[in-house]
Order: structure tokens, then C-alpha cells, then sequence
């Protein structure tokens, strides 16, 4: 594990706040130790740090009383969806209330002629695109998790369909949230444009809870497109796959995924979801457009891979073959965990730019290999940003040292290519180290943005920048 540093507590101010929380919520405010390690820890390695008591409010009247509360004792408030992310975004350092966001569930109003969804914060993609299906319509951020689309807007989350569809931050008209002195603010309204003001909506979308609590969000929505094509192409290298996938992109083809499984990652595929592809490099890719145009996207690119390489080609439009393709994707995580039975995943991402993404993922498996750690790789090649899953003997130190100096390696050798230690996992308590190597004093300005908005610093700290 990761040691997470803690910060002073309030013991006086929770305990007030616990109490007057209590008056007001009842069973909803729970403080046993199992529920509050729960909400502390999730898919991250870094130490639990469980809160005081979780509470779940309903509507955005109840998240705004409980902030009030927490400011008037000067208490931390930690909010939380599916605990989905990886890098200690719901730990509590410094102990407070956690406010569960899933009860706060409800599609509010779709707007079909406009293409756009007001939600609750707890509302999930998947429950979304289930709700929208009937109308033809389909929100494509896809971080591949069942995400509540409340922690996808704080962590600016992305995913496979982001080369075509862009990451949260593109597909947020507004927001309703609650600042740390209780009050509800609306950053925008529906227009699809607005000069109007300083940018509160993209402030708050990736602010990890640090500066407001999300409880509504107004999304832009897709129409289903007329047809879908899946394509799979195999390589000799990496260095192979990854030129091809620059020419497609300089090409304009219009992918809407292309993702990137190394050898590693292939294997795992192979045994876990019963594949017999080719143990190389592999893309995946899918096309969206007419039934005629995604034929025509899918030769191109075919024409393109065989120019690098490229070999044992398939695509299909087939819904069963394509689901199975992706479904092998998505079930990478559970997949690897089959390369060495017993062993944790820990799982860290990078970005960089597309022209330097084949020699950052030849050497990052390189550094892999020659620190003896097993670590597949993918990743959603079309924006440059990758995964490693290393898979760790969670009792060994020597192992979770090894691990913890090659996260740190793999940030600084990103952030040497022009890249960024973090794609989409979020900076939370993980990255924190990396953020000044990235930015420089551009973290003072987010630092005394922090203390303009929150000046007791009691939304979600310990997070993102120093106070």
C-alpha cells in the first residue's frame, strides 16, 4: 500500500456535525466502521482512510444542509458515486462526513430535439444509455467502469469513445452544484454555446470535488448511429501498431475507438474470454456512420495497417462478434488478474502525444521487464493515453516498492514527452507528486483558487494541490 499522508482532525467540530446530521437524517447517516472503510477505499492501493459516517441525501436541498452543517463545525466533506476511481479521490485524511451520491438516481428530463439529458448526480452511464435507448439516443463517454456520471464529471472522465466523442469536459453543458458554504449555484444553462462569464462549468468538471459538490448536470447526447462496424488488426510491434494508428488519425478517418492490447494483454484475452487471436500487438477499432460509410472507414484503415504490418485483419458489423470483441476489452482488468494468480492489479495511466506513444510504451515495458514486474498494457491509442496494470504480491515490500518506483518513472518520463501523468485517472491523492513536475506555478493559481472557493478547506482535502 501506498501511505497515505493524513491531515489534523477536528475531533470536537465531527462530532457536532455527526450529531446535528443525525437529528436531520436519521438512518440515513450511518457511522459503522464497515460502511465508512467502504467509502474510504475502493479500486485504489493507497491506505484506507475511512470517513466519520457516510449520510445519502435525495435532492440538492438535503447536500446543501449537510455542507452547511460541515462549514459551521468546519468539517471535511467527501463526496462519493460508485467508487469507481483509482488514485484516492474518496479517502478522508482528516476524517469528516462522506455524502453518498446513488440515491440521488433520477433521469429529470430528456430533450430529445436538442440532443441533451438533465441527471442526478448518482445516475450511472449505463443506466442512462438503458433509458435513452428506445428514443435513439446514446451518451458516449464510456470509462469503461459503470460509473456514476456525478464521479465521471468531478474526475473528467473519458474512456474508449473519446478520439470521436471527446472526454466529460466536452460533454457538460452545466452544472447545479453546492459550494463549501452551502450554497447552490447553476454555472450554465442548456444553449449548446455561451461567452457568458467565466467558465464555471469546466472549473468544476475534473475539480474532484474540491471545489463544489456536483448534484445535478446537464449532458449533450448522440443520436445511435445508423451502423456500427468493429475491425481487429494484428502486429509484429507496438512501434507497428502505433504508426498505424498516427496514419489514421492524420488521415481523418473518423474511428470512433482504437485501442491498443500489447502481447500481454492479448494472452490474457485469449484465456479469459475464449479469443484465438494472434499473441502480438493488437487494434481494436470501431467505426460509426452509414451502413455504407463505416465499410469504407474500415477498408481505409485496413489499407493503412497493411502498409505497417498489419495481419490477420477481421471486421464485422455483426452485433454478437462486435459485443464479444469489446466485451474482451472491457474485461481486461479481471483478465490480466489471470497472468499471475493471486496478485493485486494496480492500475496507472499516462498521456502523451500521439508521435511519442510508441516509444513510451516500448519503454515503459522495457523498465517493466527489466524491474521483473508483470505488466500488461493497454490503452485508448487514438488520444495517446495508456494503461499499465501492474500486477503486485500485495505482502511483499520489495514488490510494492518496486511498483510504487515505477508509477513515479512512468509519470516523470510522460511529463519529459510533453505528456501528462495523468489521462484520466485524475491527480486525487496518487498523482498529487506530479502535478508541480506538470504544471509549475500554474498549481499556485489552483491553490488560490482552492482557497477562494473554499477557505476552510473542507471539500474533499488533501486532494489535487496543497492548502
Amino acid at each position: 500500500m501506498v501511505q497515505a499522508t493524513s491531515l489534523p482532525r477536528n475531533e470536537a467540530g465531527i462530532a457536532a456535525a455527526i450529531d446535528a446530521l443525525t437529528q436531520q437524517f436519521g438512518d440515513r447517516l450511518q457511522t459503522g466502521q464497515a460502511i465508512c472503510e467502504q467509502h474510504g477505499h475502493t479500486t485504489t492501493w493507497i491506505t484506507n482512510q475511512a470517513p466519520d459516517a457516510v449520510v445519502f441525501p435525495t435532492t440538492t436541498r438535503e447536500v446543501s444542509e449537510i455542507v452547511a452543517v460541515c462549514a459551521e463545525y468546519g468539517v471535511p466533506v467527501i463526496p462519493f458515486g460508485t467508487g469507481t476511481s483509482l488514485e484516492g479521490h474518496v479517502n478522508a485524511p482528516a476524517g469528516g462526513i462522506c455524502v453518498d451520491m446513488m440515491r440521488m438516481d433520477q433521469i429529470i428530463a430528456v430533450h430529445a430535439e436538442d440532443l441533451d439529458v438533465v441527471v442526478q448526480p448518482g445516475v450511472t452511464r449505463e443506466q442512462l444509455n438503458t433509458y435513452l435507448r428506445d428514443q435513439g439516443l446514446f451518451f458516449p463517454i464510456d470509462p469503461g467502469a459503470n460509473a456514476s456520471l456525478g464521479g465521471m464529471a468531478a474526475t473528467r472522465a473519458s474512456g474508449t469513445n473519446a478520439v470521436r466523442y471527446g472526454t466529460m469536459k466536452d460533454n457538460v453543458l452545466g452544472l447545479e452544484a453546492v459550494m463549501a458554504d452551502g450554497a447552490v449555484i447553476r454555472t450554465a444553462q442548456r444553449a449548446k454555446k455561451s461567452s457568458a462569464g467565466y467558465d464555471l462549468t469546466r472549473l468544476l468538471v475534473g475539480s474532484e470535488g474540491t471545489l463544489g459538490l456536483i448534484t445535478e448536470l446537464t449532458l449533450k447526447l448522440q443520436g445511435i448511429p445508423e451502423a456500427i462496424r468493429s475491425a481487429r488488426c494484428s502486429f509484429r510491434t507496438v512501434d507497428e501498431a502505433c504508426r498505424a494508428v498516427m496514419m489514421t488519425i492524420q488521415y481523418g478517418i473518423p474511428v470512433a475507438r482504437i485501442e491498443l492490447l500489447d502481447e500481454m494483454s492479448v494472452r490474457a484475452a485469449n484465456a479469459y474470454s475464449g479469443l484465438d487471436l494472434p499473441e502480438t500487438p493488437l487494434l481494436l477499432l470501431e467505426f460509426h456512420g452509414s451502413d455504407s460509410g463505416v465499410v469504407e472507414q474500415s477498408d481505409m484503415f485496413a489499407s493503412i495497417a497493411e502498409e505497417f504490418g498489419g495481419f490477420d485483419a477481421a471486421a464485422t458489423s455483426t452485433p454478437e462478434e462486435r459485443s464479444k470483441l469489446w466485451q474482451a476489452r472491457h474485461d481486461m482488468y479481471w483478465a490480466s488478474l489471470q497472468l499471475r494468480p493471486g496478485a493485486k492489479g494496480l492500475s496507472t495511466d499516462v498521456c502523451v502525444p500521439i508521435s511519442r506513444l510508441a516509444e513510451c510504451v516500448g519503454k515503459a515495458r522495457d523498465k517493466a521487464e527489466s524491474m521483473g514486474l508483470v505488466a500488461p498494457m493497454v490503452g485508448h491509442v487514438g488520444d495517446g493515453n495508456f494503461h499499465a496494470l501492474l500486477l503486485i504480491d500485495m505482502e511483499s515490500d520489495a514488490e510494492r516498492q518496486k511498483a510504487d518506483e515505477y508509477i513515479g518513472w512512468l509519470n516523470e518520463m510522460a511529463i519529459e514527452m510533453d505528456g501528462t501523468c495523468t489521462g484520466e485517472h485524475g491527480i486525487g491523492q496518487g498523482k498529487r507528486p506530479y502535478l508541480q513536475q506538470e504544471l509549475g506555478d500554474a498549481t499556485r493559481y489552483m491553490a488560490a483558487i482552492k482557497a477562494a472557493l473554499d477557505p476552510e478547506n473542507i471539500l474533499n482535502p488533501g486532494k489535487i494541490v496543497e492548502m
